[in-house]
């Protein structure tokens, strides 16, 4: 198969963003910055060794289309009104869709993208992974209080000693670990390293990721205080491994991508050994994301099948007083209404609702709002990791747009 040819910085001056000066080329340095992460995030798998998540032989699930121009619709963001257009512009939109009733209202794409070219999720990974953890939960294979050490004995005598599955899905292991994305010497960026995100520069870095957890130590107990680390999240990846005997890809593949419906397949970044980065490296078009959020909407529902269970959505939903203490008192509470926490892998804004979202960095967002019956895909290349007031903005404009087709007024 032909690779795609890798763009100049000239290329990238038709894009959003300015490039710098010169002639410089998308590498494993950069792609993700900006302007490269505009070209970057659609072509994960011409930089990174990826691992391929089929979406088997049946058919894809139909999207039924009542669609309108919500173009010059106007949405509120942060308390400022702007037209959607032009909120899409702000936040470097690359893809985005709206479905009510699981009809699709508005699809756009921006940046070169189409309804079949793949797009990193970063942390939108979390969720999809955290949902087929719940799978294997409802089969009896694996259980939220098992230890790690049950499924994984490689890590007895290490910091994850006590640690169960609940303190990885939920954020709350022991765990040290610096998830600084501005800082290039921070946890979270220098394991991008043995992930093959970025050129190894550190020697001493083990080969694989499954030898890296042995070198983490705590900074606390286990159970202790909401702290978000992606590391947590690739280690849940081995232990449903582990616990279904089915690699990552093939295990997504056979549990969520195929009988959801999914229109096409996916992929999954792997370290030289093949370990799949479970936290973040998931790539998928907007379309089968969007189908991934019908499917939570729908209370894990394809038809007549039960693909995610009750049980684990109603866990997701109404967890337990601890859970919701934990969260409120971290620092993340602050961007989130209150009475919102964190919970299998899902930013929960109002459980009442139900209002929830998967979240990665650079603006990737899948937001299911029960009470509109709506869900909402976005996909995205913001110039920053994270930021604030991307964050707030992006988060209060998918709301208020869920609500406003919702009640007829777009």
């Amino acid at each position: 198969m032909a690779r795609a040819r890798v763009p100049t910085a000239a290329d990238l001056g038709l894009m959003q963003g300015t490039p710098p000066a010169g002639d410089a080329l998308v590498t494993l340095s950069n792609w993700q910055d900006p302007p490269f992460n505009r070209w970057g995030f659609q072509h994960v798998r011409d930089l990174i060794p990826t691992a391929r998540i089929a979406r088997g032989d049946g058919p894809a699930r139909r999207l039924l289309r009542a669609e309108h121009d919500l173009s010059r619709a106007t949405v509120r963001a942060a308390g400022r009104k702007l037209r959607l257009d032009r909120f899409c512009e702000e936040t470097y939109t690359d893809g985005l869709l709206v479905l009510h009733r699981g009809r699709v209202i508005h699809e756009r794409y921006e940046n070169g993208m189409t309804p079949s070219t793949t797009h990193l999720l970063m942390s939108v990974s979390k969720s999809i992974t955290a949902t087929v953890t719940g799978i294997l939960v409802g089969r009896g294979l694996l259980s939220p209080d098992d230890l790690v050490t049950t499924h994984v004995p490689e890590l007895e005598g290490t910091s994850f000693e006590g640690c169960t599955a609940r303190h990885l899905l939920d954020m709350r292991a022991g765990t040290r670990f610096d998830e600084d994305y501005a800082n290039v010497h921070a946890d979270v960026r220098v394991y991008e390293q043995i992930y093959l995100w970025r050129p190894r520069v550190n020697r001493r870095l083990p080969a694989t990721i499954t030898d890296y957890y042995g070198t983490l130590g705590n900074a606390g107990p286990h159970g202790g205080p909401f702290d978000y680390r992606s590391i947590l999240t690739d280690l849940l990846g081995w232990v449903v491994e582990r616990a279904s005997g089915v690699r990552f890809a093939d295990l997504i593949s056979r549990e969520l991508w195929a009988p959801m419906g999914a229109e096409f397949g996916a992929e999954v970044t792997v370290d030289a050994h093949g370990h799949a980065m479970a936290d973040g490296g998931i790539c998928c078009t907007l379309r089968d994301l969007a189908r991934f959020g019908q499917l939570m909407l729908d209370d894990g529902r394809r038809g007549r099948h039960q693909l995610v269970p009750r049980a684990w959505i109603r866990d997701t939903l109404e967890p337990d007083d601890d859970t919701a203490a934990a969260f409120t008192a971290s620092t993340d509470a602050r961007e989130l209404p209150r009475g919102a926490y964190y919970r299998n892998k899902w930013w929960v804004v109002d459980p009442s609702g139900p209002i929830y979202m998967g979240s990665g960095i650079n603006g990737q967002t899948v937001l299911i709002h029960g009470p509109a019956e709506v869900v909402v895909a976005k996909l995205s290349t913001w110039p920053v990791a994270w930021e604030l007031g991307y964050s707030i903005r992006t988060r209060t404009a998918l709301v208020d747009l869920a609500e406003q087709v919702a009640d007829g007024r777009l």
